[in-house]
């Protein structure tokens, strides 16, 4: 009776366990939490500090901080806590670095309580807001705020996920899909992250994870 009263709580113990285990499978930490192992500042200013498990920006001009390596096909999730007042920032993916420069796909996170944008995809420093939504186009604008609806919060930590598999770019906020096109332009480059440039302000990151897919 004791041995079988064992297995049954061994049984139902693993049974437990293994839904959590399967929901993290494949996922690798871009964040140790204590250091910048795996990251790198792209610009010759902007300060960084980890506080409490997080990373924080701090500056007077816009940067990114990168990613020391390249994704092409991934799942990436990231929260991101923006400072009270004017704000704005992204997750950057498959992204391109020169000096003092990072240019390509970037996951927007939206500051503006009415524009309400956040999940969009911008093209930083090319088409800037070619698709999701399209700028100045109405119908497009409308139908993007009414797909994200208010998944973003705007005075708290938002999780943010990125699914890039070739063409295919999907933006999630919250669990809310807020973007899924067809893009070619990019297939690989570095994730980052970014300091919107307003003085004073710190941008806060924790979380940060990566699923590489075949």
């Amino acid at each position: 009776m004791n041995i079988s009263r064992r297995h049954l709580l061994s049984s139902l113990l693993l049974l437990t366990l293994v839904p959590a285990m399967a929901a993290d499978d494949g996922f690798v930490s871009l964040f140790d939490g204590k250091t910048l192992t795996g990251w790198k500042n792209a610009y010759d200013w902007g300060q960084i500090d980890i506080v409490n498990g997080e990373i924080h920006l701090t500056g007077e001009k816009k940067f990114f901080v990168i990613t020391e390596k390249s994704y092409g096909d991934f799942i990436f999730e990231g929260d991101i806590l923006l400072p009270a007042g004017k704000a704005n920032s992204g997750f950057m993916f498959r992204a391109h670095v020169e000096k003092n420069k990072v240019f390509g796909y970037q996951a927007e996170v939206d500051g503006d309580e009415n524009r309400k944008w956040s999940g969009g995809l911008y093209d930083e420093g090319r088409r800037m807001w070619f698709a999701s939504p399209i700028k100045g186009n109405k119908e497009s604008e409308d139908a993007f705020r009414a797909r994200a609806g208010d998944c973003f919060k705007r005075n708290d930590w938002n999780t943010y996920r990125i699914e890039c598999k070739g063409p295919s770019l999907k933006i999630f906020v919250n669990g809310v899909l807020t973007t899924d096109i067809q893009d070619s332009t990019d297939a690989s480059g570095v994730i980052a992250i970014q300091h919107h440039g307003e003085k004073g302000q710190t941008y806060k990151f924790r979380n940060l994870r990566i699923k590489e897919l075949k």
